[in-house]
């Protein structure tokens, strides 16, 4: 928790606490639980090899054993014995045995580096997926971060509106004063004031909510006081290209697609080890023990042999293993086909809304700027007495429509950017 807050802290030190993408992107990188969870996945998978790899290694035990017992003699089936058996529950006598055993495995057909090479193939699985959630975490933070970028602009919008309606509503006021205007104008202006400050207030909510969820994506433990940044992501290097082209990149640097990639090869190493199970391992062994009645008294021994062990007959859990291995191969095979399927469209879906949002921002431009010439325009003949005061609120709407519409396009081509991106496997 210290050093999320650290690192919290870290991104927002600038002057005014603004924050901008590349510092939301870098601490998300660093805190964001869901790419550190997979982070560690690897770590285990890590582990994982080190422990296939551990039976090429010798294996070493050492035991010590203590027991009071009686000393009864019993005969054994089909055996002679001049002794008769007892059956006395005492005397009792102290019983030592103190060993150590070491093996060796000599050779097992591969079947050692063929688990080895399917716990490798295992955590290379896990690190194409810690690439997949990286993507992931970064076009999530993206996301956000837009989101918050828009609802600034909005509230910047309308608060642009609640300056121009309290200056509409002074001058109305010296109009109806001088009796120029009728009362019904300002209780009109009084009004859009009042709707202009509900405005200010559900975008300024907007925006402090669109900065918590800009945190929780960035997997930051801090408040909302900061700004987010005014950048827009560059053009996107061949956002204007025919789909055929973008899909070739795209399968290549998809890390979904070299995650299937690896489970493949993985399940190519798992039949392998399959097939060598058949065969049998050879190990050599040695051994040394004391074994007393006292402590003083221990008499000593040692033993050294091979052991060589081959599985005859399993009950056919080989051929299940096989199917299975098999199954699984068909399995990602049509994983494949559908992650190509599922490119396809992520790319073509965002290539489109790419030229559809650079079009409309265009237009929207437009809008924009004619909208607030026409709003100049009615101010100057309401305030010559030649229009109505519901000519004024009509551009005064559209004026305040029109930049929301237009901070909307300029969103909405940032998001479209962010998932081609994304749809191409880039960071």
């Amino acid at each position: 928790m210290v050093l999320m807050l650290i690192g919290y802290a870290a991104v927002a030190m600038a002057e005014g606490r603004v924050l901008h993408l590349a510092d939301v992107e870098r601490a998300a990188q660093a805190h964001q639980p869901q790419l550190l969870a997979a982070r560690t996945s690897t770590l285990a998978a890590e582990s994982r090899v080190d422990q296939a790899g551990a039976a090429l290694l010798p294996q070493v035990n050492a035991t010590a054993q203590y027991q009071r017992k009686t000393g009864n003699i019993a005969a054994n089936p089909g055996t002679y014995s001049p002794t008769k058996s007892s059956t006395s529950l005492a005397p009792t006598y102290d019983a030592y045995n103190i060993g150590v055993t070491a093996s060796q495995l000599l050779y097992d057909f591969g079947q050692t580096r063929d688990r080895i090479a399917v716990a490798q193939a295992g955590r290379d699985v896990l690190r194409s997926g810690e690439k997949a959630a990286e993507l992931q975490v970064v076009a999530g933070v993206r996301r956000a971060f837009f989101v918050a970028q828009a609802q600034k602009a909005v509230l910047a919008v309308a608060r642009e509106n609640l300056a121009n309606q309290q200056r509409h509503q002074t001058q109305i006021q010296g109009f109806v004063k001088v009796g120029t205007r009728p009362d019904i104008d300002l209780v009109q202006a009084k009004t859009n004031v009042a709707n202009a400050e509900v405005g200010v207030i559900t975008a300024q909510n907007n925006y402090d909510g669109a900065r918590a969820q800009l945190n929780q994506a960035a997997g930051l433990v801090g408040n909302t006081d900061f700004d987010v940044g005014d950048e827009q992501l560059p053009a996107v290097a061949g956002e204007e290209q025919p789909l055929a082209p973008l899909m070739d990149k795209a399968v290549v640097q998809r890390p979904e697609m070299e995650v299937l990639s690896q489970q493949k090869r993985q399940q190519d190493l798992q039949l392998q080890l399959v097939h060598h199970n058949l065969w049998p391992t050879i190990a050599a062994t040695a051994g040394a023990t004391e074994v007393g009645i006292t402590i003083g008294g221990m008499v000593p021994n040692w033993n050294l042999g091979a052991v060589v062990t081959w599985p005859i007959f399993q009950g056919g859990i080989n051929k299940a293993q096989v199917r299975e291995a098999q199954a699984n191969l068909q399995n990602i095979a049509a994983q494949e086909s559908v992650q190509v399927l599922q490119i396809q469209t992520d790319i073509e879906q965002a290539r489109l809304a790419v030229g559809a949002q650079k079009a409309t921002i265009s237009a929207a431009e437009v809008a924009d700027l004619n909208a607030k010439e026409l709003l100049r325009m009615a101010e100057a003949r309401y305030n010559a007495g030649v229009s109505s005061m519901l000519e004024l609120n009509d551009t005064q709407l559209a004026a305040t429509s029109a930049a929301v519409q237009l901070v909307t396009a300029r969103f909405n081509l940032s998001m479209a950017r962010a998932q081609l991106l994304a749809a191409l496997g880039l960071p």
